[in-house]
């Protein structure tokens, strides 16, 4: 089968469509005929060594998938080969074909096309994991988001407007926050331009939000802080800029505030399987009824994978970015 290989650490231009073995299939996993593969920012930290892939995953980039199945494990009930899927992965999404244990393999939702369903499994496991099974986002409370314009972000705000929140995004461009607008968010604030902490107690009359979604870090951890309300609830996804910094658990106690982070690729197949059934149960009806759609940028082919990486490293996009084989 052709895949992306990473063929040293650096750049897009590393980048290379080759000619590989086709995956071995295990007896819990099903093989994905790949439709389209979605990016994330992982596939670019992996292409310049900043992370490496978990032992025992795939070599080749790509998070997500969707496709059809061609064959199915010794010990695989549910799934049959036909069937029309999309999958969280740990790796290998940037082929022709990968395998993937069936714990972690999703129906395509009515309404939505084979090709566009590979935007969904990375965000929506990543949202509901998140501000919802553990930051337990309620309907009537304020969720702020930082990077509203990203797959993550407005994957994120139609979630939580579904659930009955009020949204607040911070993008870096008038394009992106009008984006997130067009969306539902109900706040949108400009962090070139406007303070968002001054902007968050200005819009809530000095309480602040109630759960913060950040991938930033270092960056935004104390502003982050000062933004959430008593009782609020800080998840951490990323730390794009610099994971090092330090805390006065004053502030902490005094508002009785939670920060919790956790990542999603590392987690066990066990675990994974467990997002996957309750996203399936959660958000799947929502994207069914129409309130959660796909928000695809642009399209590569396979063989452009080097280019699709230039605009996901200089984030003028918005929404996902695919690939397809």
């Amino acid at each position: 089968m052709k895949a992306v290989v990473i063929t040293v650490l650096g750049g897009p231009e590393v980048l290379q469509v080759q000619e590989v073995e086709d995956p071995e299939l295990k007896d819990d996993e099903v093989l994905i005929k790949v439709e389209a593969a979605a990016l994330n920012k992982l596939d670019s930290f992996q292409r310049q060594g900043v992370f490496a892939p978990p032992q025992g995953a795939s070599p080749y980039p790509g998070l997500e998938c969707s496709g059809t199945i061609e064959a199915v494990g010794g010990h695989v009930s549910r799934w049959n080969v036909g069937d029309q899927v999309c999958a969280l992965l740990s790796g290998g999404g940037y082929a022709e074909k990968v395998a993937v244990p069936a714990g972690q393999v999703l129906p395509v939702p009515p309404g939505i096309s084979l090709k566009d369903a590979a935007s969904f499994p990375e965000v929506a496991c990543t949202v509901w994991s998140t501000i919802f099974m553990v930051s337990r986002l309620s309907s009537g409370e304020i969720l702020l988001i930082h990077g509203g314009s990203s797959g993550i972000g407005t994957f994120a705000i139609q979630m939580a407007k579904y659930w009955g929140a009020r949204v607040y995004v911070t993008a870096g461009s008038e394009e992106k926050l009008a984006a997130c607008k067009d969306l539902g968010a109900d706040v949108c604030i400009n962090y070139k331009t406007e303070d968002f902490v001054a902007r968050v107690k200005e819009e809530t009359g000095g309480k602040g939000v109630d759960v913060i979604l950040d991938s930033l870090g270092q960056s935004y951890f104390q502003r982050n802080l000062d933004s959430l309300n008593f009782d609020g609830r800080l998840f951490l996804i990323g730390t794009m800029s610099g994971s090092v910094t330090e805390l006065d658990l004053r502030v902490v106690m005094s508002k009785r505030l939670t920060i919790q982070a956790a990542g999603l690729r590392v987690r066990s197949p066990e675990n994974k399987a467990v997002i996957i059934r309750e996203v399936e149960k959660n958000v799947w009806p929502a994207i069914v009824a129409g309130k959660v759609k796909p928000v695809i940028y642009k399209h590569f082919p396979l063989t452009e994978a080097a280019e699709a990486h230039r605009l996901l490293d200089n984030s003028q996009h918005i929404g996902k970015i695919l690939l397809f084989p």
